[in-house]
């Protein structure tokens, strides 16, 4: 199965977004242990050293953890799966209103729209 990616992010960005969302949404559990780099890039149909930078990328976030022969391991450290939800929750509410808000919407209506529960006027 090949990922679509998008024009305007780069790939390795997208793939570490997309293991976060996995991490988060329990598709990868903590302890688990991820595919081998070879077999990932294989499976996203992208280069090995596009896989490589994001296992790299998901290391440096105190993400995974990569034991010489053995593998890469999503961490265990429930603070900092925590601390993973909340950054990527203000970056997603963030880009929301960044989006809304270059079509000329005011914080005030969009906050009134979001508080209505049924979606009517």
């Amino acid at each position: 199965m090949t990922q679509d990616f998008t024009r305007d992010k780069p790939i390795y960005s997208q793939l570490v977004d997309l293991i976060c969302g996995d991490i988060l949404k329990g598709n990868l559990q903590p302890g688990g242990k991820m595919q081998s780099v070879r077999e990932y890039s294989l499976e996203v149909g992208v280069n090995v050293n596009t896989v490589q930078r994001v296992y790299r990328e998901l290391e440096s976030m105190g993400l995974t953890d990569t034991k010489r022969g053995q593998g890469t391991f999503i961490t265990t450290d429930k603070a900092r799966i925590s601390q993973l939800r909340e950054d990527m929750k203000i970056e997603l509410i963030n880009q929301f209103l960044q989006s809304i808000s270059a079509f000329g919407f005011s914080k005030e209506e969009i906050v009134q729209s979001l508080l209505r529960k049924d979606g009517t006027k």
